[in-house]
């Protein structure tokens, strides 16, 4: 009897609580008066009280966050114009909310720091001689200026003309580290910076309706199944040389590119120099030699009809060439002039030396400050600045891939390259000979013979530049 009464008493005090929270009351309490309030009304109360003495809180202005950020700096540049170079125009556009952040923090830094930004623009196609005889001058074009490597590391900096500027880009959430720390670097120190954490990504264009009209096999489905490599490749490209109207001659092609030496660098990880040394006898380096020479052994690409460099790309418009080897920058020209084909992009296919795909930049370029601007660490704080935001965007180059490309293998094929980027340094030796070079592969001489020939001329073409 006493177990069933204690049952009924906790059904009964089960039942209170169920019936109070029914009513949408909060769980109350009593004040010092006897009097009943809720809990939520007490911590309003008490909160209130904790702010009797007149400041204000300031939480929500104070963002915490995971990264280093450079302390704040007090300092007036007088209405100094600070000029910011480069071969486009640099003015931040408004044109997306990361955008209008960052322009809302250049003006408050403008207020504040007591300067102006001049957005100077210099043709391309001078611009290399117009800065670099400015720098040597000691009359620098800007203040902050974009620099090619090519000729800037090591020519530029080894000539004391420019910032180190490695100390002031620990910010991770605004500077490149791997641009300053590894791709611009000179005896230890970081020459280049950019807020830009979207690597170029370089690969295969496909037309994927050219493609279904072969009856070809997706061409994402090698991807998928961890099969696409240099081999699988060519037989693709062999798959679609087609004689569709039986005249004799081909009128469909599976590669638009008569040459794909700097991709096949890249797809197995090496390159023709490395540091201050050749590089053509480095076993990886043969292998994409030879990739290169079974193009033209073999047969493959569509034959070249004497254009220039743009000759691929145009192949490839006309709708009758199933791949071509670019970068992402390229699919806006191809979605205008295509309008009537689906564009699809793959990875450029895995080399025997490597087990990931990679991208590759051969004119990397970044911005500096050259050695006569006064107070770089001012510079580069206000640029830190400028970009520290909470960016809308889940990953770099999000609001680029998802305007031009529709399909999300595509995108995660561009997001899987972009990762991991290399540099190639041929460009940075002016007497290299590169074109000689490929070309000698292209006619069919052995690489071997190649090899032999080139590596005492590229080491002294690489002697010119590193040498004192």
């Amino acid at each position: 009897m006493r177990k069933q009464k204690l049952l009924l008493s906790l059904f009964l005090c089960f039942l209170v609580l169920i019936l109070a929270a029914c009513n949408g009351n909060d769980v109350s309490g009593y004040n010092e008066e006897g009097k009943e309030e809720s809990v939520a009304e007490n911590t309003e109360n008490t909160d209130t009280e904790d702010n009797t003495d007149g400041t204000e809180d300031n939480a929500e202005d104070e963002i915490e966050v995971d990264y280093y950020q450079t302390p704040e700096m007090d300092f007036d540049l007088g209405g100094k114009t600070i000029k910011i170079v480069s071969w486009w125009d640099m003015t931040i556009p408004e044109d997306n909310p990361d955008n209008i952040l960052r322009q809302e923090n250049l003006e408050a830094l403008m207020e504040k720091h007591n300067f102006q930004v001049e957005y100077v623009a210099i043709d391309y196609g001078e611009y290399q001689e117009k800065v670099t005889a400015s720098l040597i001058a000691g009359e620098p074009i800007g203040d902050i200026v974009r620099l090619g490597k090519t000729y800037t590391v090591p020519a530029l900096v080894k000539q004391d003309l420019l910032w180190p500027i490695d100390e002031y880009t620990k910010n991770t959430n605004v500077f490149n580290q791997n641009m300053t720390n590894n791709l611009y670097t000179y005896e230890g120190r970081g020459y280049g910076f950019t807020e830009d954490h979207k690597n170029l990504a370089q690969g295969i264009f496909y037309n994927r309706t050219l493609m279904n009209q072969l009856g070809m096999k997706p061409l994402q489905e090698y991807v998928e199944e961890d099969n696409w490599n240099w081999e699988t490749f060519l037989e693709v490209a062999k798959e679609a040389n087609k004689d569709t109207n039986n005249d004799g001659k081909l009128n469909i092609w599976g590669l638009a590119n008569s040459s794909l030496m700097i991709h096949a660098l890249y797809s197995n990880n090496t390159d023709l120099v490395n540091g201050d040394q050749q590089n053509l006898d480095d076993p990886a380096t043969i292998e994409a030699l030879e990739f290169e020479s079974r193009l033209v052994t073999e047969q493959i690409p569509r034959p070249t009809e004497g254009g220039d460099w743009t000759e691929p790309g145009q192949f490839f418009r006309q709708g009758n060439t199933l791949m071509y080897a670019g970068a992402d920058h390229e699919i806006g020209g191809f979605r205008e002039d295509m309008p009537d084909y689906d564009i699809g992009f793959i990875p450029f296919p895995k080399g025997p030396s490597v087990t990931e795909y990679y991208s590759a930049e051969a004119l990397l370029q970044a911005l500096t400050i050259p050695k006569s601007v006064e107070n770089p660490e001012q510079l580069m704080y206000i640029w830190e600045k400028i970009n520290d935001i909470e960016s809308i965007y889940d990953y770099p180059g999000q609001a680029s891939y998802e305007t031009n490309y529709t399909n999300e293998e595509d995108i995660n094929n561009l997001r899987m390259v972009s990762e991991n980027l290399l540099v190639l340094d041929y460009n940075t030796y002016p007497n290299l000979g590169y074109y000689d070079f490929v070309a000698e592969i292209g006619s069919g001489t052995s690489v071997s013979t190649v090899v032999e020939k080139y590596k005492p001329l590229f080491q002294s073409a690489i002697d010119e530049v590193w040498g004192d």
